[in-house]
């Protein structure tokens, strides 16, 4: 269950809020009403990484190479 705490109020009850995390919670930390971060457990965090390589390496091979914007070659773009 996610939970939205300032950053005050997660400041004065930050064991319990470690204690909800370990326990699979997460936390979306808010500074003036505007969400600046997401606490959640380590193991979460590596499931949400694996996901997101997955969907950027589809997204990869999916989309189409631009084409080249000069006739220009390497050694020529570095010449000076």
């Amino acid at each position: 269950m996610e939970s939205t705490l300032s950053a005050a109020d997660a400041n004065r009850n930050f064991s319990k809020l470690l204690r909800d995390v370990r326990e699979g919670g997460s936390c979306v930390i808010t500074s003036h009403g505007r969400p600046v971060a997401r606490l959640i457990a380590v193991e979460a965090r590596d499931h949400v990484r694996a996901a997101a390589k997955r969907v950027l390496l589809e997204r990869l091979r999916t989309q189409r190479a631009t084409p080249p914007i000069g006739p220009w070659t390497r050694d020529e773009l570095y010449e000076q």
